[in-house]
């Protein structure tokens, strides 16, 4: 940990913009108040950073995370599978865990994505009732270790945290995790036994209490269809919270004719959708060894159609995904391979429209934008989203709470001359050749 941070920055000089432009930015308190040719705008040195030319970019959000799952693969050790198999081990791991070990995960998880430029993190917390049998106290357990990493790090980060609840969780477990101030209502009905009844349980939770809803939704690539009963049902609903839902697996293998019904509610009812490409690539397809689906959303398609598309992380180095770098450089290149996306598509996802769908301000180097930057030495985004250089420098509302320097040294190479050097071969003697 560094003492010295966060540091307030009023000028970050000699910044490489996407379109290729030097340029200062000048910054007042948490807002990009002006941006200039390189070399042009002062301020106290103190105050001042000079980027060296790095790429400066919209600090990435998170919009989908798990921070009270990310880092237990170890302690767990499960088999790897598909996600009944990842839930079975979660379920049966987390009858022993307790809110200073889930604290003490998600702490060192949301840090390590802010190192990696992440500066506002949306993550579900399990409503913990053990299939209905457990004790309120039980329940509340992961909230109450999020909320106390949410207020730990409020000063350097945005934490939203939404309350994951399973078809068996009792609406009284649920309003107790609101209760402790998690900010969403969320759950999965694509497990239920009946889909359609869960997600109207928990918006009518979500609208008794106010609050915004984001469901995990139809996270398979051939059960059933609630995306569009959900979107229907917010569709006129108050506009001054935000209505997503992640993974949306079932898209992407629907037929052209119900895939446009269903985009067109979700587009409808400006409903944001949140991909989740590391934990679906892993997790989707398992069934299928020949022509395996990728199982990622239905991009393309709900692009076109305008929906906000967003994308996120999800799981780290948990049952449900034994991998993750908790790098949203990462996401966007996976995007771009399995998703095939371009890189600016990807990173926008990652950045902008991460923001949106979580309800943020916009960022960015812009006039007028939130100072949530990430610089990367990188010469393009095609390069960052290439490479996810390590060199990264973080701000956070204005202020600088992160940074990682790189030394890199390589052996010296052998210098080969590119002239052929010219050799005289002696002249060989003729072989007679016998005549018959």
């Amino acid at each position: 940990m560094d003492e010295s941070l966060p540091r307030p920055i009023t000028l970050l000089r000699s910044a490489l913009l996407p379109d290729g432009g030097l340029v200062d930015v000048a910054i007042t308190g948490d807002t990009v108040t002006e941006v200039a040719p390189a070399g042009t705008l002062d301020a106290p040195a103190a105050s001042t950073l000079d980027l060296e030319g790095r790429l400066l970019l919209t600090a990435p959000a998170e919009p989908h995370a798990h921070l009270d799952k990310a880092l237990s693969a170890d302690r767990i050790d499960p088999p790897l599978g598909d996600l009944g198999s990842a839930i079975a081990a979660w379920a049966a791991y987390a009858t022993t865990m307790s809110v200073d070990e889930i604290a003490d995960r998600a702490r060192t998880a949301a840090l390590a994505l802010l190192s990696a430029g992440t500066t506002a993190v949306r993550t579900h917390v399990d409503v913990l009732s053990h299939g209905g049998t457990g004790t309120v106290a039980d329940a509340v357990r992961g909230a109450r270790a999020l909320v106390q990493v949410r207020d730990e790090l409020a000063d350097l980060m945005d934490i939203e945290l939404v309350a994951l609840a399973g078809p068996l969780a009792p609406d009284e477990h649920v309003e107790a995790v609101l209760d402790l101030g998690v900010d969403l209502v969320g759950g999965a009905p694509h497990l239920a036994d009946d889909p359609l009844a869960d997600v109207d349980r928990l918006l009518a939770i979500a609208h008794r209490r106010g609050l915004g809803v984001d469901l995990h939704a139809d996270e398979s690539l051939d059960g059933p269809v609630t995306l569009d009963h959900y979107a229907r049902a917010v569709r006129d609903w108050p506009r001054d919270r935000q209505y997503s839902a992640g993974h949306c697996v079932r898209l992407g293998t629907l037929g052209p004719e119900r895939l446009a019904e269903v985009v067109a509610d979700v587009a409808a009812a400006d409903l944001g959708v949140i991909t989740l490409p590391i934990t679906n690539l892993y997790l989707q397809g398992w069934q299928h060894p020949v022509s395996t689906p990728r199982g990622l959303t239905a991009i393309r398609a709900l692009l076109a159609a305008g929906v906000r598309v967003a994308a996120g992380a999800d799981n780290v180095r948990d049952p449900f995904n034994p991998v993750g770098r908790s790098d949203a450089l990462e996401t966007a290149s996976l995007l771009v391979t399995a998703g095939h996306l371009t890189p600016d598509e990807a990173y926008a996802m990652v950045s902008d429209a991460a923001r949106s769908v979580m309800g943020l301000p916009a960022a960015g180097p812009v006039v007028g934008a939130r100072a949530d930057l990430l610089a990367v030495a990188a010469t393009s985004v095609t390069d960052a989203v290439a490479n996810a250089p390590a060199d990264r420098i973080v701000l956070s509302r204005g202020r600088l709470v992160a940074r990682t320097e790189v030394r890199r040294t390589v052996a010296r190479t052998r210098t080969v001359s590119t002239e052929r050097p010219s050799v005289r071969h002696p002249a060989r003697p003729l072989t007679p050749v016998p005549v018959p």
